[in-house]
């Protein structure tokens, strides 16, 4: 395993204004133009549900190429200074299937129970969700959180884990996303 790549303590001005939230595709074929991109649309139509804060997208679509998804996610969480990054694609056991891998090589601490509960609600719907490697992890301010391809499955995994999103975000020093607690309530602990 690759050693993770060190977040900076800060690169690039202060961000000030709205919370910053990175939506990622990675997929070789979406990537060129041959495969219209569902998932990075898909995300974005569940934060707009979601988020009751004010918040601007960071998309990006890229090819499933390992460096190529680092330099993405180093990017998005050092200066484009998106607190949240969200992916979609590459978590399966294809040989390029490597979002997963280039996570963990960005991250300082990996938050295994993000894929955990994803696979666990997925599994209540297909059998097949238990080759889906989701993770996610914090690289500086940022958290990563890796989501599945399919827009269902990114409806019902991304509904499953954002009630830990924002006090997630809270203590890594992110900036502040409130939620919509019609839609989904986030925790947060009484002060």
């Amino acid at each position: 395993m690759t050693a993770p790549t060190p977040a900076p303590a800060r690169i690039g001005p202060a961000r000030i204004g709205p919370a910053r939230i990175g939506i990622v595709t990675v997929s070789d074929r979406a990537s060129r133009g041959i495969y219209e991109d569902k998932g990075g649309p898909a995300i974005r139509e569940e934060l707009e549900r979601i988020v009751a804060s004010p918040w601007e997208p960071v998309v990006r679509v890229i090819p499933d190429d390992r460096e190529g998804i680092v330099s993405t996610l180093i990017e998005l969480a050092d200066w484009e200074h998106c607190g949240l990054i969200v992916t979609t694609g590459g978590t399966g056991p294809a040989p390029r299937d490597v979002t997963p891998e280039a996570t963990e090589q960005v991250c300082e601490k990996m938050m295994p129970g993000f894929g955990e509960l994803m696979r666990s609600v997925s599994l209540t719907v297909v059998p097949t969700a238990i080759l889906s490697r989701q993770t996610a992890g914090i690289r500086g301010s940022s958290l990563i959180v890796n989501l599945p391809g399919k827009p269902s499955a990114i409806h019902d995994c991304l509904i499953a884990v954002f009630p830990a999103i924002p006090y997630c975000l809270d203590l890594i020093g992110a900036a502040r996303i409130e939620t919509d607690p019609l839609v989904c309530k986030a925790f947060r602990p009484k002060s």
